[in-house]
């Protein structure tokens, strides 16, 4: 199996409750801010999804947190679909639809930073992002301690 044969497409309401589940599975382990299905109902036109015949296999979305940037969030594969490929292409997709908002910053807060590295993003400190900081950051109970890793692509 190879990444040529996922597809990457605009996730709809149907796909909220794998959606769910998959993110549920990264924010049990602590690697992922939860989301309620409402909030994925409410938010259903900022994600992609991956499909490998006619199943989900990994998602990601893209919340803009100013006028020229925006974040890649919630970006997970299921297991046995890591390593081939997929979650770059759902990157690629994200970052096509930054650009389709005339959007050129793209961030992320990761614990996977090797692979947005393979993906041209480079290290940055976060607090270069307070957008992110009052957006989000005051929610998070890692707030005081938040060990994930920034990461940032300037689109050309």
């Amino acid at each position: 199996m190879d990444s040529l044969q996922a597809v990457c497409r605009k996730a709809t309401k149907d796909d909220v409750d794998v959606l769910f589940d998959l993110i549920q599975g990264y924010a049990e382990k602590g690697i992922m801010l939860p989301r309620t299905r409402y909030m994925l109902e409410y938010s259903i036109n900022s994600f992609i999804v991956a499909e490998v015949g006619d199943q989900v296999v990994g998602c990601g979305s893209l919340t803009k947190l100013g006028d020229n940037l925006i974040e890649i969030r919630s970006l997970g594969m299921s297991d046995g679909y890591k390593g081939l490929g997929i979650g770059s292409k759902l990157v690629d997709g994200l970052l096509a639809a930054a650009r389709e908002q005339g959007i050129t910053k793209v961030m992320a807060l990761t614990y996977e930073v090797a692979f947005f590295l393979r993906n041209g993003f480079t290290v940055v400190d976060k607090e270069i992002f307070p957008e992110k900081v009052w957006t989000d950051c005051v929610n998070c109970p890692k707030q005081n301690a938040c060990d994930e890793i920034a990461v940032l692509k300037v689109l050309e």
